[in-house]
This record gives C-alpha cells, structure tokens and sequence, in this order.
C-alpha cells in the first residue's frame, strides 16, 4: 500500500506551509493521499502522521470520523443514493432495490468490473429534488430507475469523465489553489506543556464558589 508519491509529498509541503500548526493541515493532507489512490491506506496514513508530527492513531481519529475518507478501495464511480425522509417518500427504496438488481451488488459492494461502488446517504440536501444521488459527491436529482441505469451506462462509457472525475478527486490539477511562499502562513511552535485556558478558567470558578 502506498505513501504519498514524489509529487504528492511536494504539494503535502506546500500544503503545510498554509498552517501555523502543522496538525491543521491534516484534513486537506487526507483528501490528498485519497486523490493519489482512491482511497487512504495504512501507509499513507503513517506518512501524513510522520509530516504533520502526530502518530498514526490521531491519523486514523480523523480519517475515520468523516464519512467521505474511505479507508478501504472503492471504485473509481462512487454511487450514493440519499435515503433521507423526503427521498424515502418519493422512491428512494425503490430505487436502491433497483440499483442493487441492475448492478448485481448489495449496498457498500462494488461491481465485478471494479467500477461502480454503491452506498446510501442519510440526507444529501437536495429535498427538493427527491430522490436524488450522488456520483463521486456529484449530485443527480429526480432520479428514476430508468435514468439511473443510463447514468451507469454512461459512467462505464467514460462518457461523463469531463464532468464527474475518478473517486477522491477534489479540482482538477489546473485549477488547484496555490499559495505563494511570501503569503504562507508557516509552521509555529506549539507549547505543549501550556495548561489549557478551560482548565485554569475552571479552577478559578470552583475557588470561587469554595
């Protein structure tokens, strides 16, 4: 399982210069090493941990708390099809059987062909256009089963690569936000020994009272 590559580890640099604290610049850091692979392996979660100073555990604390960090290969067409209220009652159960029968998967499976991962949402915020799903964090609204079959048709074509990129990808390089060395934030030195401000603020109210 891989690191970061070459590359990656350039932009991790760049990346960090953006941070005071080079632990704040562990979310972005994991959407990168997703971006390499589709997916963040143990690998590369022991390299973010070894740039940013932490250990590989508080690594693993924040990738496993955010549902879009997948910490095992998905494909490169993530399918999620919201299952909230307003989706539930406009045919987002039938729509998911559906999904499951065209695609020969249940629900967190991938297709033979590796390509098409299927998964269900709580709520994607799109009520309104109910029942909806989303490819790669793309949204499609007022989806039927017929429309969803032509969706995979497409996916499996490459005919939506222009619009829809490969999982974990967030811009395209060329539009990727740099900032320049003189407008960085840069690295600070954390005190790790300073008592936390909660901590004494408490102990003066519980003087107080006593």
């Amino acid at each position: 399982m891989p690191r970061l590559n070459p590359d990656n580890i350039e932009l991790a640099k760049e990346i960090l210069g953006r941070y005071p604290r080079p632990k704040s610049a562990l979310i972005p850091l994991l959407h990168l090493a997703q971006e390499q692979d589709g997916w963040v392996t143990d690998d590369a979660m022991e390299h973010l941990a070894e740039l940013v100073g932490c250990t590989p555990a508080e690594v693993l604390g924040t990738c496993s708390f955010y549902e879009m960090f997948k910490r095992e290969p998905v494909g490169p067409y993530l399918v999620n099809i919201c299952h909230g209220i307003s989706c539930h009652l406009l045919g987002a159960d039938e729509l998911l059987e559906h999904a499951e029968q065209s695609l020969g998967v249940k629900t967190g499976g991938t297709t033979a062909d590796g390509k098409i991962t299927l998964e269900e949402a709580e709520c994607q915020a799109a009520c309104t256009e109910a029942p909806c799903l989303q490819v790669n964090y793309r949204y499609r609204y007022k989806v039927a089963n017929e429309a969803f079959d032509q969706l995979i048709t497409d996916l499996r074509a490459g005919k939506l690569d222009d619009e829809i990129p490969p999982h974990g990808t967030l811009a395209r390089r060329a539009t990727r936000q740099h900032i320049p060395a003189d407008r960085a934030a840069g690295p600070a030195a954390v005190d790790v020994n300073v008592e936390p401000v909660w901590l004494s603020r408490n102990a003066d109210a519980s003087e107080a009272k006593g």
